[in-house]
């Protein structure tokens, strides 16, 4: 493991503490919604909105992420400044007129979303957005800087005072009411549920964009360059497309699927199982974006040195090898994780490997990008995302009044692996990188070999079955590392295991 690739472990391990020990406190809190909220149609709500989120998250961002870390490392940019105060002005420009448009036309964006008898969830929920979407560009301008311990420092706060806030309102003011409800009673409502987590999520967005204050303030120290503006949209408009697709591709089901039955009560109860049993997938997910949150900066900087090809092909290799432990950690481990929900929701633990392993091809298509935009051909990858949006929301309209949720986690296996082979075929032709298949495949088999063994015996007893798991689970812990990885050369721990 080369000296480029110690750095991005050691920075993937510290954004990780935001986004995986940071996402994975905040994944504990979907075992209270499940139990504090008296329906599963309840979390279905929380499940639709936070997808609508998602998505128009990546609208108005609008690729400028990706664009701020492209322009800002061309070797002709002498003013990194300069790049961060034109994308955080437009950022903040699209931001408030999205927060203001929504307002104006907060009742009717209401009643087509079927939330007529609370506007007030959709006006908190756009200046969710707006906000996040805002301080996206001071979050990505610590990692140009290289300051993860900054970033991961800001992102705990948010997860913290998240959780704490969501203990509050539905833990603690409920006991309250009960037993000293004068405390409480002029402003806390026991009706009011699910609202308050949308509550909990406006402080917390408030609170992110004040600890940034030092860093939106850096942006004042130079002005908006209009024609640098210009060249950032052409470069990050097809990113967008891309995003967009991308987001949707991963959001589309939780989205459409409300739409698709008459009973929409039903419908919003089964979206909360499939909501809830997806969140034990998210393991894979908070793997992906803390890789993602140091891969991004240091891809783009080490284009400009010699050899870069030699990173990505270790990176992709990496990628694989600890995607294929995260997946056979979390199903061999699954009879432990359920109680993560209700019994109520087991019936959804069928969706499980299935995003996982969609989930796993979403990250390998996220490690082949660079190649477009790297190149500035960032149209390829709308294409690409476009065709897999297509596919997902064909499958989910196709299947899912049918099949119902199992429609949809289908959508997203069958759109991310479309993806990933598009990406790998026309990017061995417009930008060959020769990738180690040969160890990418003998992972993947080995891999399918033990998840087979282990899933496939019937045996009655929990503990020998977790037992039986845990040897397969060393087995290929031990494969790796006598193949392909080392001890001595990991990073952090590595010192401990070199020869003497």
């Amino acid at each position: 493991m080369g000296g480029g690739m110690k750095r991005l472990a050691k920075d993937t391990a510290i954004y990780g503490v935001s986004s995986i020990a940071g996402k994975f406190l905040n994944w504990l809190l979907v075992p209270m919604y499940v139990r504090v909220l008296p329906h599963a149609g309840d979390y279905g709500i929380v499940t639709n909105l936070y997808a609508w989120v998602a998505l128009l998250l990546v609208a108005l961002t609008y690729g400028m992420e990706t664009g701020l870390f492209r322009f800002i490392n061309k070797k002709e940019e002498k003013e990194p400044l300069r790049v961060y105060s034109t994308t955080l002005f437009s950022i903040g420009c699209t931001s408030l007129l999205f927060l203001l448009a929504g307002f104006c036309f907060l009742h009717p964006i209401s009643h087509i979303l079927g939330y007529g008898d609370h506007p007030e969830y959709i006006g908190m929920f756009l200046g969710i957005v707006a906000t996040d979407a805002f301080c996206s560009i001071p979050f990505a301008y610590l990692r140009y800087q290289n300051r993860p311990v900054r970033f991961a420092a800001i992102k705990l706060m948010n997860i913290f005072l998240n959780i704490g806030l969501n203990l509050f309102f539905l833990v603690l003011c409920p006991w309250l009411y009960l037993h000293m409800p004068g405390l409480i009673d002029w402003f806390y409502s026991p009706d009011y549920g699910v609202g308050y987590i949308f509550i909990a999520n406006v402080i917390t967005v408030i609170a992110v964009f004040l600890f940034l204050l030092p860093e939106i303030f850096q942006a004042f120290r130079a002005k908006a360059d209009f024609p640098l503006l210009r060249q950032m949209l052409r470069y990050s408009f097809p990113i967008m497309i891309l995003g967009i697709a991308g987001v949707f591709n991963q959001t589309a089901d939780k989205i459409i699927f409300p739409f698709l039955f008459e009973d929409k009560v039903f419908a919003q109860e089964q979206l909360g199982i499939y909501g809830a049993c997806f969140k034990i997938a998210l393991v894979m997910v908070m793997f992906i974006q803390a890789f993602r949150y140091a891969y991004e900066p240091f891809i783009f900087a080490r284009n400009k040195e010699k050899g870069g090809h030699r990173a990505y092909i270790e990176g992709m290799r990496y990628f694989i090898l600890f995607g294929l432990l995260i997946f056979l950690g979390v199903m061999f481990y699954i009879d432990l994780l359920k109680y993560f929900v209700t019994p109520a929701y087991y019936p959804g633990l069928r969706v499980v490997p299935i995003v996982m392993l969609g989930e796993l091809f979403f990250g390998i298509y996220f490690n082949l990008s660079f190649w477009y935009k790297l190149t500035d051909q960032t149209h390829w990858g709308a294409w690409f995302s476009m065709i897999g949006c297509l596919a997902t929301v064909l499958i989910i309209l196709l299947f899912a009044r049918e099949y119902g949720y199992m429609a949809c986690a289908w959508a997203s296996f069958v759109c991310n692996l479309l993806m990933m082979l598009l990406s790998y075929f026309i990017g061995q032709k417009k930008y060959p990188i020769a990738y180690d298949l040969k160890s990418a495949f003998t992972y993947l088999g080995v891999a399918a070999i033990l998840y087979t063994a282990g899933m496939m015996p019937v045996i009655e007893s929990v503990f020998i079955r977790i037992v039986y798991r845990t040897f397969l689970l060393i087995l290929f812990v031990t494969f790796i590392i006598k193949r392909d990885l080392p001890l001595h050369e990991l990073p952090v721990v590595g010192h401990y295991f070199r020869k003497k």
